[in-house]
């Protein structure tokens, strides 16, 4: 259940790039997540914590839809992007991803060189720009450039895990999304590397809006704008990140947030 405002602050709704409403989904018989209702605001990162199980990535795969390769998913309610349900038929998924692109949680490069890596996407969507100038620009705001920028035909599968992710985000920029997704994305990194991640991601959303599932209390404290805290597939609280972690009002998320459980 969203609690009233005072525990579940939103910003005006001409601010939100992605809303749910009513959204639920199911596997099978399983409620996954419950009746959530959410708003993601433009040029923020939002993180969605909570313990294991608890529904946030299903809700994070919701928003571009890649719970349509899950079997036995149903989803019912509204996720409402550019001013439509990305669940009516008319909607391209293809294309919805291309705008909200995905971060997941272990870096999978192509088995192809660096160049490539970044590069296909924007190839096989039809670019006919500078494709040297697009991968460059790319790197750069990935913080990988001047890392690679004289390896750009080695194999992608030979960086590091930690330039791996900044990789594939580089990858995902390329189609020029508006929202970036992130699942995780520093939990298989070490902690320089996911020191590297936070301080990129803080960068992105002056450009983008940032969408993470984080079990890192401290991430979540250091990079997300607002938090929304799910548990057992309910939305129990959403606030700025520091109002959150300083007064949280719910005692769910009082609980969760000093270790009593999660």
């Amino acid at each position: 259940m969203i609690r009233p405002s005072p525990v579940s602050p939103q910003q005006p709704a001409q601010d939100a790039v992605i809303r749910t409403v009513s959204l639920t989904i199911r596997y099978g018989d399983f409620e996954a997540v419950k009746n959530v209702s959410l708003e993601f605001q433009r040029h923020q990162a939002t993180a969605l914590i909570g313990p294991s199980g608890c529904g946030k990535s299903t809700l994070l795969r919701a928003l571009n839809r890649m719970n349509d390769f899950t079997l036995n998913c149903r989803v019912t309610g509204r996720v409402e992007y550019a001013g439509r349900n990305i669940y009516d038929a008319a909607c391209d998924p293809v294309e919805l991803r291309r705008r909200i692109g995905m971060v997941f949680q272990k870096p999978n490069p192509f088995p192809k060189s660096i160049y490539r890596n970044v590069a296909w996407g924007a190839m096989i969507n039809g670019f006919r720009g500078d494709m040297d100038a697009l991968v460059e620009q790319c790197l750069r705001r990935a913080g990988l450039w001047d890392e690679v920028k004289d390896k750009l035909k080695q194999n992608a599968l030979q960086l590091s895990g930690g330039q791996q992710q900044r990789l594939c985000i580089a990858r995902a920029l390329a189609l020029e999304p508006e929202v970036l997704l992130m699942d995780e994305p520093c939990s298989a990194l070490d902690p320089i590397a996911t020191s590297r991640i936070e301080d990129l991601i803080d960068q992105l959303k002056s450009r983008y809006t940032v969408i993470l599932v984080t079990h890192n209390m401290q991430q979540a404290a250091r990079v997300a704008d607002r938090t929304a805290f799910l548990y057992l597939g309910e939305l129990i609280e959403v606030d700025e990140t520091q109002n959150m972690f300083t007064q949280p009002t719910h005692p769910k998320t009082q609980a969760y947030l000093t270790g009593r459980f999660g």
